[in-house]
């Protein structure tokens, strides 16, 4: 009896697994069949690396939604990793215990908002703010350097740019990457920790030369991890990155995302540019697969 108990628990939980497996290649599958039609039609090369978005003649390219998705989610990870770092440290290593219960809560939350709330603020709250302030202060600051100037003189769409785009991401991704940062300086030894203490080491040096070099894999795997996030963010993005498609003339200049153009043209799409957008999700499911394989490389390490 017990030996037909195991073998049911164990055909139970292989169904599961496997029901994920499947549901990935499915999702794989359906992507590669209806691209199909983009695929003959555009090719692979001319399609990733063409900058062409033109509904009349239906030539479509990839070049600037990956582009954009691309600096979207590196403008993201950089400004969000400095700060999930430094509360992840804190938390650690400096914050009173009294305080630790709240700044996780916060945490948690910040992770538990819908991104259709991050999209609202950065559209009624942070664009019109880097609008009228932002962009003016550091075109005046910088407008005797022209090569650099020019980035942010520019005002268009109202605030809805890349920038603004990158800002509501990082946001977004901020308490990922202090999760996961937090639970890797979590596991260090605390022997390891009190030996560099004995051996007369500052809090400072402790951290930069036992904390950090213990869990660098785990925290930057979950740097990793949290950009695949970004890459794949879609409404938010979609509310403040401006949605043209022309060349990026600034830092602040609309522009697009993979995610973006899927959101806003699938309703009214016809077959030739349907199979372009779902090209486009084919090369994004992709990226991510790329970007997972690569934090779950450095765990192995670890």
């Amino acid at each position: 009896m017990k030996r037909f108990q195991n073998i049911v628990f164990f055909l139970m939980t292989f169904l599961a697994a496997a029901s994920l497996v499947l549901l990935t290649v499915g999702v794989l599958v359906t992507l590669i069949v209806e691209s199909r039609p983009g695929f003959e039609r555009f090719g692979f090369l001319s399609f990733l690396l063409s900058n062409q978005w033109n509904y009349g003649t239906e030539m479509f390219g990839a070049l600037r939604p990956l582009t954009g998705t691309v600096l979207a989610a590196l403008g993201a990870v950089t400004l969000a990793t400095p700060v999930a770092l430094g509360v992840a440290v804190f938390l650690t290593e400096l914050c009173p215990a009294r305080l630790k219960t709240g700044i996780a809560m916060a945490i948690e939350l910040l992770a538990a908002i819908p991104s259709i709330i991050y999209g609202l603020w950065g559209l009624f709250a942070l664009a019109p703010f880097l609008e009228k302030y932002f962009q003016p202060l550091m075109g005046w600051l910088l407008g005797g350097l022209p090569w650099i100037g020019g980035y942010f003189q520019t005002q268009l769409a109202g605030g809805l740019n890349l920038v603004t785009a990158s800002m509501v991401l990082a946001v977004m991704i901020l308490p990922f990457i202090a999760s996961l940062a937090r639970e890797g300086f979590a596991q260090v030894p605390e022997v390891l920790k009190e030996s560099a203490y004995g051996l007369g080491a500052t809090r400072w040096e402790t951290i930069v030369a036992v904390v950090w070099p213990t869990s660098k894999r785990a925290v930057i795997s979950g740097i990793i991890m949290a950009a695949g996030r970004a890459l794949g963010e879609t409404m938010a993005v979609a509310y403040v990155i401006g949605n043209r498609h022309g060349a990026l003339d600034s830092l602040f200049s609309p522009y697009v995302t993979i995610t973006s153009v899927i959101a806003n043209e699938f309703n009214e799409a016809g077959p030739i540019q349907m199979s372009a957008l779902f090209y486009l999700t084919l090369a994004l499911f992709l990226a991510n697969l790329l970007v997972l394989s690569l934090a779950r490389a450095l765990m192995r390490k670890e």
